[in-house]
C-alpha cells in the first residue's frame, strides 16, 4: 500500500485566532474566502519575498479548446458550450484579483480573475504544436475542469489554482464543450469523452520537443474521466517516453465509476503511481452523479481504503466540507489546495 498524503488537522477556532494575530486581518480575510498567499517567480526563478504567484508576474493563461469558436474569439464569450472542428489555441491575458483588503472583500460580489482580452487565437492541426511552443519549454500545470463549466468560468478557475498553489511554470487549461446547464449532464459526458483525442494530441505535443517541460495535471470531477481515459491512450499509443514527461496527476472529486476508474488505473500500471485522488465521503455533487449513474458509487466517493488498494495516493477530504455541495474543495479550501501543490512538488523533486 502507498503512503498518501494526509491534510493537516482541522484548526480549532482558537488556532484561527492565534493566526490571524500573526498574519492580520486582511490574510485573515482571503483565508476565510479560500485565498492563499502566493509568491513570485519570473522564468522560473525566486523574484522576492513569497507574496506573488507567476501567474500574478505575467497574468497570461494558454488554452486548448475542444468547443466551438464564437463569431469573434477575441471577445466575450470568445468560445461556445458546442463542439468544435477540432483543436483551437488561445492566449488569453488576465487580471488578477486586487489584493488590497477592500479588494479582498469585495471579491464575494466581484469575483476574483477576469478575462483581459484574448491575444492569439489558432485553431486546427497547428493548435497543439502552437499551445506547446507557447510554453517555452518550461513546466506546465494543466487544468481540466468538470461538469456545467462555461468558456470563462473554466478560465478563472484555472487560474485560481496555478495561483493558489504558487506554481513556477505556466497556468494552462484544457476546456471540452460542457453545456454549462445542470441538466445537461449527459451533453456533458459524451463531449467531454469525445475530446480524448485532443487531449491526447495536446499532450504528445508536450511531451515532444516542442514542449520541453513536465507535464502537470489537475483536473476535477467529470473532466478526471476525460483525463484517465486519455492517460490510457498516450501509455498505450505514444508509450512509456511520452509518460516520463508527466508530472503529477492529481484528479479532484473524480466524477467515475468506480468499477471503470479501477480499470483505468490498472490499464496505467507502473504510471498509476503519479496519480493523487482528492476524494471525499460527503460530496454531495457525486451523490447526484451516482443516483444518475444507476446507484454506482463514484470513485470520488470511495472509501480511503479501496482506492489506496489501486496504488494511487488519496487526500480524504471528508472533514474539510463547510459547504452543502463540497465538490469543488481544492479550490475552495485552501488546506486541501496544498494537497495539489505537495503533489507537484513530489514530481518535480523539490
Amino acid at each position: 500500500m502507498r503512503h498518501s498524503p494526509t491534510l493537516p488537522e482541522r484548526p480549532t477556532r482558537r488556532g484561527m485566532l492565534r493566526l490571524g494575530a500573526r498574519l492580520g486581518g486582511a490574510v485573515l480575510t482571503a483565508h476565510a474566502l479560500g485565498g492563499c498567499l502566493a509568491e513570485g517567480f519570473v522564468s522560473g526563478t525566486v523574484a522576492g519575498p513569497e507574496k506573488q504567484s507567476a501567474l500574478d508576474v505575467s497574468p497570461v493563461l494558454l488554452v486548448a479548446t475542444t468547443r466551438r469558436p464564437a463569431r469573434d474569439p477575441k471577445n466575450a464569450p470568445y468560445f461556445t458550450d458546442e463542439r468544435g472542428r477540432g483543436l483551437s489555441f488561445a492566449e488569453l491575458r488576465l487580471d488578477a484579483p486586487d489584493r488590497s483588503l477592500v479588494g479582498k472583500v469585495s471579491a464575494v460580489v466581484t469575483g476574483d480573475w477576469t478575462i483581459r482580452s484574448v491575444s492569439r487565437v489558432e485553431t486546427g492541426a497547428g493548435a497543439a504544436t502552437a499551445f506547446a511552443d507557447a510554453t517555452l519549454g518550461r513546466d506546465v500545470l494543466l487544468y481540466v475542469h468538470g461538469y456545467r463549466e462555461s468558456f470563462e468560468t473554466a478560465s478563472v478557475s484555472a487560474a485560481r489554482l496555478s495561483d493558489g498553489i504558487r506554481f513556477r511554470g505556466v497556468s494552462g487549461l484544457f476546456t471540452w464543450p460542457s453545456a454549462g446547464s445542470t441538466f445537461d449532464y449527459g451533453y456533458d459526458r459524451e463531449s467531454a469523452l469525445w475530446s480524448r483525442d485532443a487531449l491526447e494530441d495536446l499532450l504528445r505535443a508536450l511531451a515532444g520537443p516542442a514542449g520541453g517541460g513536465r507535464i502537470h495535471i489537475v483536473a476535477h470531477s467529470m473532466g478526471t474521466l476525460l483525463t484517465l481515459e486519455t492517460l490510457r491512450m498516450l501509455r498505450a499509443d505514444a508509450g512509456a517516453g511520452a509518460m516520463a514527461r508527466i508530472g503529477a496527476v492529481v484528479l479532484a472529486a473524480p466524477d467515475i465509476d468506480i468499477d471503470l476508474f479501477t480499470k483505468g488505473v490498472e490499464r496505467l500500471g507502473p504510471d498509476a503511481a503519479k496519480i493523487t485522488v482528492i476524494s471525499s465521503t460527503k460530496d454531495r455533487a457525486l451523490e447526484l452523479s451516482s443516483t444518475i449513474a444507476g446507484g454506482v458509487m463514484r470513485a470520488g466517493a470511495a472509501e480511503r481504503e479501496r482506492l489506496e488498494a489501486l496504488g494511487v495516493r488519496v487526500a480524504d477530504a471528508s472533514d474539510y466540507g463547510s459547504g452543502l455541495i463540497n465538490h469543488d474543495l481544492f479550490l475552495s479550501n485552501p488546506e486541501v489546495q496544498q494537497v495539489v501543490k505537495r503533489a507537484v512538488a513530489r514530481a518535480t523533486g523539490a
